[in-house]
């Protein structure tokens, strides 16, 4: 198989890891592999990518972001 022929694997430069025990739940942030910060919702998230440069148009778009351990309304632990 030729590199043109393989599937495209996308590594979206944010990663958002499942949620972990805190008050309030919180859900680490990647970005470029790195450890960022912790957010509590989607607008920190949107809040950490603005501050990193990064403009998040489709927090479903898994070109841009990874939502691990749940999506983007998993913010309590289960």
């Amino acid at each position: 198989m030729t590199e043109s022929a393989s599937p495209r694997i996308s590594m979206p430069r944010i990663t958002v890891l499942k949620v972990q025990p805190g008050d309030p739940p919180f859900r680490l942030v990647e970005i470029d592999g790195e450890v960022v910060s912790a957010a509590t919702s989607m607008t920190d998230v949107l809040s950490i990518a603005a501050a990193a440069g990064i403009k998040v148009h489709d927090l479903d778009d898994p070109d841009v972001i990874r939502w691990v351990g749940g999506g983007k309304f998993t913010w309590r632990l289960h």
